[in-house]
């Protein structure tokens, strides 16, 4: 079973996008979901995260446009994407917090650029 993401594309900086990902109901119901993101020549990072009753965190760099939630009836979790940057450019995906190495998927390419 793999998490797969979708919903990514080439946006120009200032622009949105809006990511989701199924999952599974047994992975959904009983875990942490985040979604991830993998610049170019850096490490995976968590950016965004949310409990299974909702609450939310984020890593700073994405504090205030980046918003994470989910779907409890259709096992989704969304990230919409405001006011995007060039350094949010990365491959996105999406897994369970902390991370289950057996559930990467391809991932979805966001690309900001002029």
């Amino acid at each position: 079973v793999q998490l797969q993401a979708c919903g990514g594309g080439l946006v120009q900086p200032g622009g949105c996008l809006r990511l989701s990902c199924a999952a599974s109901g047994n992975i959904f119901s009983i875990n942490r979901m985040g979604w991830y993101r993998q610049a170019p020549g850096k490490q995976r990072e968590l950016v965004a995260a949310i409990t299974s009753s909702s609450y939310t965190n984020y890593v700073g760099s994405v504090k205030g446009r980046f918003t994470i939630s989910r779907d409890n009836a259709k096992n989704t979790v969304y990230l919409q994407m405001n006011a995007l940057k060039p350094e949010d450019t990365a491959v996105y995906y999406c897994n369970t917090v902390p991370y289950d190495s057996t559930l990467w998927g391809q991932g979805t390419q966001v690309t900001v650029s002029s």
